[in-house]
């Protein structure tokens, strides 16, 4: 199963172990950042929250004109310096002491990772042929916590928050790691340019327009807003605050739910792309909101039982990571792979912008809501609100199935690579070749 699950296109192989690296990287310092801020520098919780809520505002503000550079200029040219400042802003949280000094940190942190998101998801489907593209993104998500589950394990034996040494040592770790995968795009020079078709047409298209004016699009990003909002975007501070100050569990508890997650997406998820192939996109969407609104009840319920003892709690933060991953083996190859079903060729950049500022306004609504809900001792509160928020997803992505064509949402199987506006020409399976030309940028786009 997991040969035949491999990508064919040979430049996505080496693209996906550059995510494994970094991703191993990020897993050491994923579920302590509010751990380490507030319990070793001693910061304020409301300022922790606001500070990984800035991170969010910067993506934000940024991401539409990463994704209008790289529809311009080409993914490769905008993503190789991001992995730099990225680098460079992960390990300056290792010497952070004051409130500016944090700031400092996310703001590079969050230039860093402005278009990377966007950038990388827009090499992945440049590589990959339409068909089997949904099945790549899935296992790029399966790599990725792979990756995340192997630091996270590490850094439960490794940290100690009388120790702020250790700290510093992951956040190093971290920000190295994220050189990966810029070396091995530099080792694929033809990888991530702009296409030579789009180039050649010069075509002069819509823009943010034109995406905005997709309402299939709008209706599925509402979609991820509020899942993500309620999902995602809890984990790193929200999760993490209620399992240690509600819940009481230790950060090797913590550590280990995380390795849970991600275990459990890597044996799950080759199963799951299986599953999910041919069948409604909309539908399987709307079955990933019930999980997670799950997950969250289930960590609220081991909480309520920390006066019988340890057990319950413990149960509940690790029943909440692992029904969580079942909805990510779902949505991981899901969401991707319908944001680029219904970007035309020459604005993928910009429709991928899009998707990542809805994780940057759900990382601004998560933790600016978590931390202070939470740090004031309104955890009951929190849970109830991120399990209905869950839900409202759930009923959204039920109401996007009659926008999507059944290609669209996956219930017929996919054409070759189309531009959608030009459905009388077939491009081949095999990615075209592409070129590097810079085109002016236009104003007003």
């Amino acid at each position: 199963m997991v040969r035949a699950a491999l990508p064919t296109s040979p430049e996505a192989r080496p693209i996906l172990v550059g995510t494994l690296l970094s991703a191993i990287g990020h897993g050491l310092t994923l579920p302590f950042l509010y751990i380490y801020l507030t319990q070793v520098r001693h910061l304020d919780a409301t300022v922790v929250g606001f500070a990984v809520g800035w991170m969010g505002v910067m993506g934000l503000v940024l991401a539409p004109l990463g994704g209008t550079l790289i529809d311009r200029f080409g993914a490769r040219r905008v993503v190789l310096p991001l992995f730099v400042i990225e680098a460079v802003g992960v390990a300056s949280y290792g010497w952070v002491h004051t409130t500016w000094q944090v700031f400092a940190a996310a703001t590079l942190c969050a230039v860093g990772n402005a278009a990377l998101w966007a950038g990388q998801n827009t090499i992945l489907a440049s590589v990959t042929a339409e068909e089997e593209r949904q099945r790549v993104f899935g296992l790029w998500f399966a790599v990725l916590n792979l990756g995340i589950g192997i630091g996270g394990l590490v850094s439960g034996f490794v940290v100690d928050v009388t120790r702020p040494a250790t700290f510093q040592l992951i956040y190093v770790i971290d920000g190295v790691t994220f050189l990966a995968p810029a070396a091995i795009l530099l080792s694929m020079p033809k990888v991530g340019r702009r296409p030579a078709e789009v180039a050649a047409k010069e075509v002069e298209s819509g823009g943010y327009r034109e995406v905005f004016g997709d309402r299939a699009f709008r209706r599925f990003m509402l979609f991820a807003l509020v899942l993500t909002a309620c999902g995602y975007a809890q984990f790193e501070v929200g999760y993490t605050a209620f399992s240690a100050t509600v819940a009481g569990v230790s950060t090797r508890v913590i550590g280990f739910s995380l390795a849970a997650n991600t275990t459990t997406i890597v044996l799950a998820q080759l199963l799951m792309i299986r599953r999910l192939h041919g069948r409604s996109r909309s539908r399987a969407l709307a079955g990933v909101g019930a999980l997670f609104g799950l997950s969250w009840l289930l960590l609220g319920l081991g909480a309520a039982g920390r006066g019988l003892g340890l057990v319950l709690p413990v149960t509940g933060v690790l029943l909440c990571t692992v029904v969580f991953a079942v909805g990510e083996t779902m949505l991981s190859p899901i969401m991707p792979a319908l944001t680029n079903a219904l970007a035309p060729v020459d604005l993928r950049g910009r429709y991928n912008a899009i998707g990542s500022m809805i994780w940057g306004v759900s990382a601004v609504i998560g933790p600016v809501t978590a931390a202070p809900l939470i740090g004031h001792g309104l955890g009951a509160l929190w849970v109830v609100l991120v399990v209905a928020g869950c839900l409202v997803a759930s009923i959204l992505a039920l109401t996007l199935r009659r926008h999507l064509t059944p290609a669209q949402d996956g219930r017929t199987p996919a054409e070759p690579a189309l531009d959608d506006r030009t459905p009388d020409v077939a491009l081949p399976h095999v990615v075209a070749p592409e070129e590097d030309v810079t085109v002016p940028a236009a104003a007003g786009r």
